[in-house]
């Protein structure tokens, strides 16, 4: 840990790694993502990063920008190769699979919500939200899917288009696509950071009320104190490092904590 966060340590909640006590969604053991092949392009964008991601539970991953956090997220879905370290999801090792191997992985055991939505123009909601089981040749669990829709409150909007929709819609349709095949963990890259307040609002009840009722895991990147505030746990990263973690976040808690940590790179 580099030496101008040290005095982090104590202003955070300590806690045990999570596979002492509780079953892990995620693993990162000694991981870095270095860009560049020489000492004057050298980037270290993770930096021997260690963590945990207990099941069933909703964490949040913060940091400055360029501290890693997206990088991070994309490590561990598999969306991007490390260059040295583990990656798991749950018992499975992903570094290291060849291409069919990611993409099983990711139809079967991840789900992903992104800040741009990401949904096909020309597919209605239902049609988006059941994509990634028809791509990987499965049907729905009808009861399942029916609880989901009727989570999100879409029941009355799945024959319509994105365009017909509005933002806060059209992220509950990514949320229904994420959930409704039971993927393991659940990846969320700034899920709020096209909507207003009160439609992102609705997005975080929704993904903590997945976690609270249906036991689903949650891992999001957010710049948003108030987002963080609905996690169950939040992992500060700086520099590619993880420099702290809260539990039981509160949003001026959160919003003290990265205050801490621009004052810790003279910011």
């Amino acid at each position: 840990m580099n030496s101008e966060y040290n005095h982090l340590e104590n202003a955070v909640t300590t806690t045990e790694p999570a596979s002492a006590t509780h079953a892990v969604a995620a693993r990162a053991v000694d991981v870095w993502k270095v860009y560049g092949n020489s000492e004057q392009t050298r980037v270290n964008a993770l930096a021997g990063v260690s963590v945990d991601f207990e099941q069933g539970k909703f964490t949040a991953i913060m940091g400055p920008s360029g501290s890693g956090k997206s990088t991070l997220m994309h490590c561990l879905a598999g969306l991007d190769e490390v260059t040295q370290g583990e990656v798991s999801i749950g018992d499975l090792r992903i570094n290291g699979l060849n291409d069919a191997g990611l993409t099983k992985m990711r139809r079967s055991k991840v789900g992903f919500i992104f800040q741009q939505f990401n949904l096909l123009p020309t597919l209605t909601a239902k049609e988006n939200i059941t994509l990634p089981l028809d791509i990987g040749g499965r049907k729905p669990d009808q009861a399942w899917m029916d609880l989901v829709i009727k989570t999100v409150g879409l029941g009355d909007r799945l024959g319509h288009k994105p365009t017909e929709l509005s933002g806060g819609q059209q992220q509950r349709v990514a949320c229904a696509r994420a959930l409704v095949a039971r993927p393991e963990v659940i990846f969320a890259d700034e899920p709020t950071g096209n909507l207003d307040s009160r439609s992102g609002a609705d997005v975080l009840s929704f993904l903590r009320q997945s976690v609270d009722e249906f036991g689903q895991t949650i891992v999001m990147v957010t710049h948003d104190p108030h987002a963080a505030s609905y996690a169950d746990r939040v992992i500060f990263l700086a520099d590619g490092k993880i420099v702290a973690h809260m539990d039981q976040p509160t949003e001026d808690r959160v919003l003290d904590q990265m205050k801490n940590l621009d004052a810790a790179r003279g910011v």
